[in-house]
């Protein structure tokens, strides 16, 4: 088979990742000038910028070029029906968290579009979606890597995979998930010295940007859930949803309804006592207290929520926003497999993004 000359990169999201990607996707093209790397299709949730002709779009300023666009975005069935036409092969590069676009992926797959994407929606959505996006690639030969929907640009997907594909027997995955959580339990529950107040905690992380415009977003758990059925997934779990196992949300009762994250921020003050109990019970048995989530395949449970580790284990000694996750196999024995680092952030995960770009250009071109 001749090698593709061009591949054809179609892009959705052009926000924070997405800014990031297209910087990094120029470079790329710079770098390696075969196949040549052809922007021709890139939108927002409220604009757009595509030629009837296929010409190319220039990277360099397609923010302002996007800004000043009068074209609306194309509906999934008509992008597909845009990028099937151009006689190229096409990468969709899904940058958003949206459901719609995650829904329509078979679609995309399916009519042999590839996809890369950090859309953890796609793969922690239901069990029905996840089997459709894979029989999709399958069945038509396109490729689809999503790296980064799972620790940014953490190689924690690929590692797993090689682990599984090579045929070793993965028992237990642990570990923290999350950027916010690691920066609240380190400030909160240090392993030297006292730590602030936990409301105190929650409000500084979210002036530094650590947490969503809502920390109630961060604070119920369901982004760390969403990575673990995606992990538990590949591991060979049939998870349904990032709802159908135990997952202990940090928000007080009565505040889960209040009307905004700031009113919950105002109110969060008057419940310090629950989590300083929860740290001086650790902290009696000298262990601090950390939110982690944790697959154990042979059980089949998976569970997101606080647990107590030595102030030696790894997971205790994180620093900053570091995500850690440990991998414990058959042929890693007793001693894990840990990967860590930063798990969030645009360029890191805009990383992942690219990576995969990388892996399907191998096998497409």
């Amino acid at each position: 088979m001749a090698a593709a000359k061009q591949v054809n990169i179609a892009v959705i999201g052009a926000g924070g990742v997405g800014k990031c990607f297209l910087g990094q996707l120029e470079t790329l093209a710079q770098r390696r000038p075969s196949p040549k790397l052809v922007l021709t299709y890139i939108s927002t949730s409220k604009k757009a910028i595509y030629n009837s002709d296929y010409a190319a779009i220039a990277i360099n300023d397609v923010s302002s070029k996007l800004a000043s666009s009068s074209q609306a975005p194309l509906a999934p069935p008509k992008l597909i029906e845009y990028l099937k036409s151009s006689g190229y092969k096409t990468v969709l590069v899904d940058n958003t968290s949206s459901q719609d676009v995650a829904d329509a992926y078979p679609l995309f797959l399916g009519n042999g579009i590839s996809i890369v994407t950090p859309n953890k929606k796609a793969f922690s959505g239901s069990y029905k979606l996840w089997q459709e996006i894979f029989s999709a690639a399958e069945q038509s030969g396109a490729k689809v890597y999503h790296e980064s929907s799972v620790g940014a640009g953490l190689p924690v997907i690929s590692t797993l995979n090689d682990l599984v594909n090579t045929g070793d027997e993965v028992t237990k995955i642990e570990g923290v998930f999350s950027g916010t959580m690691s920066f609240l339990f380190n400030s909160f529950a240090p392993t030297s010295g006292k730590g602030g107040q936990w409301s105190a905690e929650v409000r500084k992380a979210k002036e530094l940007g650590y947490t969503e415009p809502d920390p109630r977003d961060d604070l119920n758990g369901l982004d760390v859930a969403r990575k673990l059925t995606i992990l538990a997934r590949l591991a060979g779990l049939e998870v349904e949803s990032p709802t159908s196992f135990p997952v202990q949300s940090l928000i007080p009762k009565e505040l889960e309804s209040v009307a905004t994250g700031d009113e919950f921020l105002e109110k969060l003050p008057a419940f310090d006592s629950q989590m300083e109990e929860t740290k001086a019970a650790a902290e009696k048995e000298g262990k601090v207290v950390r939110f982690v989530g944790s697959i154990d395949v042979a059980s089949k449970q998976v569970k997101v929520g606080l647990e107590k580790f030595d102030l030696s284990h790894p997971i205790a000694a994180l620093k900053g926003s570091d995500n850690i996750i440990s991998f414990y196999t058959k042929r890693y024995g007793s001693n894990p497999l840990i990967v860590q680092g930063a798990g969030a952030g645009g360029e890191v995960t805009a990383m992942g993004v690219t990576s995969d770009l990388i892996k399907v250009l191998s096998q497409v071109a």
